[in-house]
């Protein structure tokens, strides 16, 4: 157990880090400074500051995960190595890549309050997992796991895919995507592999309502998260019927060499924006 004294040092640490990565992102969206040099350092500090944050925290290494928790946590641990297995081997496959560190760092958090804080979210903060800088971070399945086959229900039930497939979205771009398309692939892949989608917001016969493009990529978090959600899944399941699942890959590869979102778009699907918008749209309205 650290003692207050070396528990103060390394908080100061850690807001040193962040705030140095933080200015890794600024410096790489406005700056000449190649991408890829910048997104490698940002992604070393994440590493260090949560390094640092769970140094306290018990660990188990799997083949292709190191995961960190608590000692109330250590009996989900073989379920949650289990499921990260399969999720690396199924998602891997379905993106034709695995990740670009020979080990994922995988944190469990006893509570939502505690998953909030590592974030520095609200307390009321909800969620089940959340990837961001190299790292997985789960809620523990004792949270929320039913009585059934434990492997079974935290593979298919659980956030493990959905994050994996954020993880290797992060991977072949170099950190250049925008929100809602890191959501739209990790939906998809989910709904591939797991079968798990969102409701649709509009399944009530209420007149469909979507945003804009460049609503949605400017303000994906500060929308309505259902319809956000909802409506990313579905531009790419148009882009997939219309124009083939290679195209979204491309297009990764295209964000991973520089271009905006916009650009990737265009140059893959050889349509302008404005076509591209109102093309799914009417396909959507259409399913």
């Amino acid at each position: 157990m650290l003692g207050k004294t070396s528990s103060n040092i390394i908080v100061i640490i850690c807001m040193i880090i962040a705030i140095i990565a933080l200015l890794f992102i600024a410096l790489a969206r406005n700056s000449t400074l190649p991408r890829q040099a910048s997104y490698e350092v940002f992604r070393y500090l994440a590493a260090q500051e949560t390094n640092l944050k769970t140094i306290e925290f018990d660990e188990t290494v799997s083949d292709n995960f190191k995961i960190k928790y608590l000692p109330s946590d250590e009996e989900y641990i073989g379920v949650v190595a289990q499921g990260a297995e399969r999720a690396h081997q199924e998602v891997s496959e379905f993106f034709g890549k695995k990740p670009i560190d020979d080990q994922t760092v995988i944190i469990i958090y006893p509570n939502t309050e505690s998953l909030a804080a590592s974030f520095g979210w609200d307390k009321d903060e909800k969620a089940m997992g959340v990837y961001w800088g190299g790292t997985i971070r789960l809620l523990s399945p004792r949270e929320w796991i039913g009585r059934g086959d434990l492997k079974e229900e935290f593979y298919y039930k659980g956030p493990i895919v959905h994050e994996f497939a954020h993880l290797l979205v992060d991977d072949m771009t170099r950190g250049n995507y925008t929100r809602w398309w890191t959501e739209a692939v990790a939906q998809y892949v989910e709904k591939q592999i797991t079968g798990f989608e969102f409701q649709n917001p509009f399944r009530h016969g209420n007149k469909i309502k979507l945003y804009e493009l460049s609503v949605l990529e400017r303000d994906f978090d500060n929308l309505d998260q259902q319809i956000a959600y909802w409506q990313s899944l579905k531009i790419i399941e148009y882009i997939v019927d219309k124009h083939g699942k290679e195209k979204v890959f491309e297009i990764l590869e295209f964000l991973g060499e520089g271009k905006n979102m916009t650009q990737a778009l265009e140059k893959s699907l050889e349509i302008d924006i404005n076509t591209f918008e109102q093309q799914y749209t009417q396909y959507i309205k259409n399913h």
